[in-house]
């Protein structure tokens, strides 16, 4: 993907590199990206929610790309606590983050498994 670099040294040690400002395309593809170098995931599903937010103080006047929920199936996980994952997580989209009315995201929901987890409540 042009104008995108990522290093991966480590996950969830502060040494995951954010998207840099260059990156083309919106904060789900964003999202999408930093996500998969990251944690090579086995499933992963971004949806922006931020219409549900309308009228919410972080909803940015209604323009979007505020609000997000990530499913994230990864064998990275293994071994590793749901805060650790969840540190994991915000370090790799820190970039991401920041004052609304800068553009930054307001909000993001988890649901972080390793693939046994997911495989047993996917049935």
């Amino acid at each position: 993907m042009p104008g995108l670099w990522l290093a991966r040294p480590g996950i969830g040690n502060g040494e995951t590199s954010c998207l840099a400002a260059r990156m083309q395309g919106n904060r789900a593809d964003r999202i999408t990206a930093t996500l998969t170098a990251a944690f090579a995931p086995a499933v992963l599903r971004v949806a922006d929610d931020s219409a549900h937010h309308a009228g919410h103080v972080g909803a940015q006047g209604g323009v979007g790309q505020t609000h997000y929920s990530v499913l994230l199936v990864s064998e990275s996980f293994r071994g590793m606590s749901r805060v650790a994952r969840s540190r994991a997580v915000h370090t790799a989209l820190a970039g991401e983050f920041g004052a609304v009315e800068a553009g930054g995201m307001h909000a993001l929901a988890l649901t972080l498994r390793t693939p046994e987890e997911h495989a047993a409540i996917s049935g």
